[in-house]
């Protein structure tokens, strides 16, 4: 039995396992954009060390807006865990904070 009231929530569950089919091309050139940066640097380009670097602040960032969305649209804490391949207490101690 779901305790979801589907007129408090749009689309009720269907928003959950909702599939999106460009995420594994975007995470790929998010990748090879990185990467590429990554080999810029190496070839001497010591300038561009710092903003990569900061890419790295950048992504923390974006994983816990991910994790905040994905709670908010019902995940759990060891779903999200599961995905990650850590507990779901460590997920939660992670990304936790104040969230619900």
């Amino acid at each position: 039995m779901s305790t979801v009231k589907k007129s408090l929530t749009p689309f009720g569950q269907q928003l959950k396992h909702r599939t999106v089919v460009e995420n594994d091309e975007f995470a790929g050139f998010a990748r090879r954009i990185i990467r590429a940066h990554g080999r810029r640097v190496a070839t001497g380009d010591v300038e561009a060390l710092r903003d990569l670097v900061a890419l790295s602040a950048v992504i923390d960032d974006a994983i816990g807006e991910a994790v905040i969305g994905l709670r908010a649209f019902g995940y759990s804490w060891a779903e999200i865990g599961s995905r990650l391949g850590i507990t779901r207490q460590a997920a939660q101690q992670r990304w936790g904070g104040d969230m619900p």
